[in-house]
């Protein structure tokens, strides 16, 4: 199964904000102003401009709404980004052309388990936009899924990433996963609710802790006890956990070194 954004049409229609549910807006409305308030208390406490790492860096969406601030684009000394998909990568570098940021911020074609490619290290990685729980492990299979058989206790893709991006962060400074799901029914109605918005076929059901279609589409949801145990070479008093609402749809996971 190839990568779904290197389908036009799946850029069309999860990257235009009219497609997306209030709920998903609102979260990404959120995730962005708890991440320029992170960015901003780091610079202050280096007493320096940052280094950042955005792991999918979809349609350079925070390079687009970090720009324009000026506060912000200011104290980033460089923006690398990657991603998986081809047309993904494409779109970024035409948006930082466009804003004539071509001397910070630079983008790569690499599979987020392979971070350990990377030369840099950095004071920020970041991940958004729910990026983290489109992780799925290596041994999960769309064709022969069956719903409530899944065991989701070790999900080695997403250690493995985060163990990576862990390994290339500096000492004291941060990684951020911007937005996750919360793990429970009211959740997993409003994610299956955005599938069908897509016409994409959900295959998974009230057992399962994450929604998936059978076209390659997945979206794990988390407790904070899951994301610790995922976490596990990292200790506990590292990590924090920000709610992006009110509702219990999204929390933000700020990591420290």
């Amino acid at each position: 199964m190839g990568e779904m954004y290197d389908n036009s049409k799946h850029l069309e229609d999860t990257f235009t904000e009219s497609n997306l549910s209030e709920y998903l807006l609102q979260a990404q409305y959120a995730e962005l102003v708890e991440l320029k308030n992170a960015i901003d208390q780091i610079q202050k406490a280096l007493s320096r401009n940052i280094s950042l790492l955005d792991i999918w860096v979809w349609d350079a969406r925070i390079v687009k709404r970090l720009s324009w601030i000026r506060e912000i684009r200011e104290i980033l000394e460089q923006y690398h980004g990657i991603d998986i998909s081809q047309n993904c990568v494409d779109e970024t570098n035409r948006v930082v052309e466009d804003l004539w940021l071509q001397h910070k911020v630079k983008t790569r074609l690499l599979d987020a388990s392979h971070l350990d490619e990377l030369n840099d290290t950095y004071d920020l990685i970041i991940t958004t936009r729910f990026t983290a729980g489109n992780f799925y492990p290596r041994n999960f299979s769309f064709e022969n899924f069956i719903s409530w058989s899944f065991d989701l206790s070790v999900n080695d893709k997403f250690t493995q990433i985060f163990a990576h991006a862990y390994n290339k962060l500096n000492a004291w400074w941060e990684i951020i996963i911007g937005s996750i799901y919360v793990d429970n029914v009211w959740t997993r109605e409003k994610q299956e609710d955005s599938y069908r918005n897509f016409w994409w076929n959900v295959i998974t059901g009230e057992g399962d802790s994450f929604t998936a279609s059978d076209a390659g589409w997945w979206s794990q949801r988390f407790t904070e006890q899951r994301v610790r145990d995922y976490l596990s070479f990292i200790p506990e008093e590292k990590i924090s956990f920000i709610p992006l609402d009110t509702y219990d749809y999204a929390m933000m996971v700020r990591i420290k070194k």
